[in-house]
């Protein structure tokens, strides 16, 4: 009797098992995958033989019908079948110089899908060892220095109102993502659960601006401060007013700090002055706010994200805001009208602001300063005449230099040395990364500078900031004074669609000896932060670190 039962049960267990039914987020992940994969893959589609979106249109009705995992597998292998027999061409020679960056790869999905029967990985695995050669038909790099640029896309919106047709856009931007972001590998949550996540809100969505805001969600999941996602004004999601805070401010402590005002006779009327508290905008609480945006902004790390935040939530798009200020111990609340970029942001508004600033100068004490923001490399012969004989000099560069990276280095180290190294997409092997180029910052100089170079860093340091401070590092005498940098390096590749802009970091930047910078950022050997008491009495704590430094060495 037991061995009966024990039959039974197997019998049963087995039936139960193979009608279960699969779910629709299951099917479309791996639709999505498998979409990708032959679209930059099969030399059909890779080539540009065949309309591979109106192809997904097609077969997403039929693949909605499928209740089971063999019903789906039979599906996209007959997919597979129609678009023709592929050439054997294996094995694919490697040239022996080239060195492959592999975080990124992983086609393992191929073989460990429960969804797909052995017959259909067996095909998804021989086209991986037979994919197309030529130039890609939906991206290109070569014009970009290997970062990814779209070719032959559609750009227009999708039908809200068509599920498929937004699926066909999601499906577009996460293959994009998976085979050619160069830090997918970094990601604090794995894309694979991004699309799971996201997928299910993009079939929710019934407009504009509940599917892209869907997507922007998405896209900060890429935790790469270089991204953005700008959301284009259409019928359905008109263009919003916007209206300005009269200063810019920095968040510490879970408080907004008034750091420069840009607005003098609107902040003269509401006496707003530097090192003002803001507590709360249209009460809510900064802390509640910062815990509210974090899936709507994407960057490398948290430094990073708080600056780019403050910048949003000194954007109003009604006239009137409520702040609550923190003003000698106590909290005071204001309704103001703020105003529009042209009204608040002109220069009747801005005499403060009119300073104009010194591209190099010299300090007490025989110290040099450059305002690495706005020195231009015409520039610089007069900047080391003036300051070669110093004993140090300060690189201030919380800011975005003037590609004038060549001309400093030239002036600060003794001989050539490499300083990043690169990887690049493989367009022959969508996903995989390759390491290619080094760049070399200095020249033979025996007449090089010889004091202390000191380079000011924080979180507004990003990119070409990042790679001159890594360029800078290789005058053997430099010590970086400030804060975490953005953490987002590497040329950007641009995305301009019909309902929205984005961009990602394009190509990997690293040290020589490999060492990454995208999130961590440019370490500082001296870690210093502005803090509300510094900026109230009007202080550089970060520079007065840096001149202490000098004077000590320590």
């Amino acid at each position: 009797m037991k061995k009966i039962t024990l039959v039974l049960f197997i019998v049963f267990s087995q039936t139960i098992f193979s009608a279960t039914k699969i779910t629709e987020t299951e099917k479309l992940v791996a639709t999505c995958k498998v979409w990708g994969f032959l679209k930059y893959y099969h030399p059909e589609v890779a080539g540009g033989k065949t309309n591979w979106d109106n192809q997904l249109l097609e077969k997403l009705p039929k693949i909605e019908k499928a209740q089971t995992k063999e019903e789906f597998s039979l599906i996209l292998e007959n997919w597979i079948d129609d678009l023709g027999p592929i050439k054997e061409i294996a094995p694919i020679a490697v040239p022996k110089d080239v060195k492959f960056f592999d975080k990124n790869f992983d086609l393992n999905w191929i073989n460990s899908n429960k969804l797909f029967s052995k017959k259909l990985s067996k095909k998804l695995k021989f086209i991986e060892e037979n994919r197309f050669q030529g130039e890609q038909f939906y991206v290109d790099g070569k014009e970009h220095v290997e970062n990814v640029y779209l070719i032959n896309e559609r750009y227009e919106n999708p039908n809200f109102s068509d599920k498929n047709s937004k699926l066909r856009m999601i499906f577009m931007y996460w293959n994009l993502v998976e085979y050619f972001f160069p830090y997918k590998y970094l990601m604090s949550e794995k894309w694979d659960v991004a699309l799971q996540e996201t997928l299910p809100e993009v079939i929710k969505s019934t407009n504009g601006e509940d599917f892209y805001m869907a997507m922007k969600k998405m896209a900060s999941k890429i935790d790469d401060t270089h991204t953005e996602f700008f959301i284009y004004p259409n019928a359905s999601s008109p263009r919003r007013i916007r209206r300005y805070f009269p200063a810019d401010g920095k968040i510490i402590d879970e408080k907004i700090v008034v750091t420069e005002i840009l607005g003098d006779s609107v902040a003269q009327a509401n006496d707003i002055k530097v090192g003002d508290v803001i507590t709360k905008i249209n009460d809510k609480s900064i802390k509640q706010i910062i815990s509210e945006n974090r899936d709507l902004i994407c960057a490398s790390n948290d430094a990073a994200y708080l600056d780019k935040l403050v910048k949003e939530v000194l954007i109003s798009h009604t006239d009137n805001v409520r702040v609550e200020f923190l003003k000698n111990g106590k909290y005071e609340t204001k309704d103001m009208i703020w105003l529009d970029y042209h009204e608040s942001h002109r220069n009747e508004f801005k005499k403060g602001a009119q300073k104009v600033k010194q591209k190099f100068k010299l300090l007490d004490n025989n110290i040099g300063y450059v305002d690495m923001g706005i020195i231009k490399s015409k520039n610089v012969p007069a900047m080391i005449e003036a300051l070669k004989s110093t004993k140090a000099i300060v690189f201030d560069m919380r800011n975005y230099p003037r590609e004038t990276w060549e001309e400093i280095s030239k002036f600060l180290n003794a001989k050539e040395k490499g300083f990043a190294i690169y990887t690049r997409p493989d367009y022959t092997y969508p996903g995989r990364f390759v390491w290619d180029g080094e760049t070399k910052s200095g020249s033979e100089n025996k007449e090089n500078y010889k004091g202390k170079v000191i380079v000011l860093l924080n979180e507004k340091s990003v990119s070409q900031s990042e790679w001159t401070a890594m360029c800078f590092q290789t005058a053997g005498n430099t010590t970086i004074i400030g804060s975490q940098t953005a953490g987002a390096d590497g040329n950007v590749s641009q995305f301009d669609f019909d309902g929205f802009h984005t961009l990602f970091s394009g190509i990997g930047v690293y040290y020589p000896d490999g060492r990454e910078t995208q999130r961590i950022g440019i370490v500082p050997d001296i870690e210093v932060k502005p803090t509300i008491k510094g900026i109230q009495e009007g202080k550089d704590e970060v520079l007065d670190r840096a001149l202490a430094f000098i004077e000590t060495g320590k």
